[in-house]
């Protein structure tokens, strides 16, 4: 986001999330009840982070519908709808439609393109579409054409490991301690060398808090994933209020911070 958001929506996990793409075979099961409680305590995150914060019903029966941020990105001027690649995840966009802003014109990616806003970075007017197993070149192409008329530039850029492009990059804006210095990014060690880093503060998260790449920047409240204490500490003394969030069932199925809300 270039602005800080003053608005979220969320969904809760329906009894179907158990069976949520993303999972590892042989890897502990989602605990619904826990993810539950987890989900929660996300949306008193936001809640203090200052946000405010509407909870849609669950799903029935689209188990990977909670992660709203994958179908929708809203703009000012624009509602843009993604195109999920997997087929169980394409009916959550009729899910979503009722409850997005109405004053708006919609675009949506249409076949062949395929695009989730998980592979999509924004920094200030640029957004970087991840080219991924989600993500095609036609959705990419698609993205650029709803936006250019918006003053928007649109660059693709690959995923070189993981589900999304923002599993393992993500982009929180200048330090609260240096407003004039570079923005700010937390970056797995294999998009550390993406050109599109260039002039900015990589901070390389290390291999053994890997899901901390995901975190969800609000102003000057950053929220991350728990427990990661080396990242939350970068953070911290880059000025940013941190929020140590629990989403160990939602990363079971490959979900992070991000995925769980729809900003505006």
């Amino acid at each position: 986001m270039s602005a800080t958001p003053h608005s979220a929506l969320v969904r809760p996990p329906d009894l179907s999330f158990v069976d949520a793409l993303g999972q590892v075979e042989g890897a502990p099961a989602i605990d619904f009840e826990l993810a539950l409680a987890q989900h929660r305590l996300y949306v008193a995150a936001l809640e203090a982070a200052g946000l405010s914060v509407t909870v849609l019903p669950p799903a029935e029966g689209l188990p990977d519908a909670c992660f709203v941020q994958d179908v929708a990105l809203v703009l000012p001027e624009l509602v843009l709808l993604a195109r999920p690649a997997m087929p169980s995840r394409q009916a959550e966009i009729a899910a979503i439609r009722a409850y997005l802003p109405p004053d708006r014109p919609v675009a949506a990616v249409e076949e062949p393109g395929t695009l989730e806003w998980g592979d999509v970075l924004r920094i200030g007017n640029t957004l970087y579409v991840g080219l991924s197993e989600r993500t095609n070149a036609a959705g990419a192409e698609q993205v650029r054409a709803a936006v250019t008329p918006l003053g928007m530039d649109v660059e693709t850029v690959p995923v070189p490991a993981g589900l999304h492009l923002l599993s393992g990059l993500n982009y929180l804006g200048r330090s609260p301690r240096n407003a004039d210095g570079p923005g700010v990014v937390l970056a797995w060690p294999a998009y550390r060398d993406l050109p599109i880093l260039a002039g900015l503060d990589v901070i390389v998260v290390p291999e053994s808090e890997g899901p901390a790449a995901n975190v969800l920047a609000l102003g000057e409240t950053v929220l991350v994933p728990a427990v990661y204490p080396r990242t939350a500490a970068e953070l911290w003394h880059r000025g940013w209020r941190v929020l140590s969030v629990p989403i160990s069932e939602f990363a079971k199925a490959d979900g992070g911070l991000t995925c769980l809300s729809l900003l505006m």
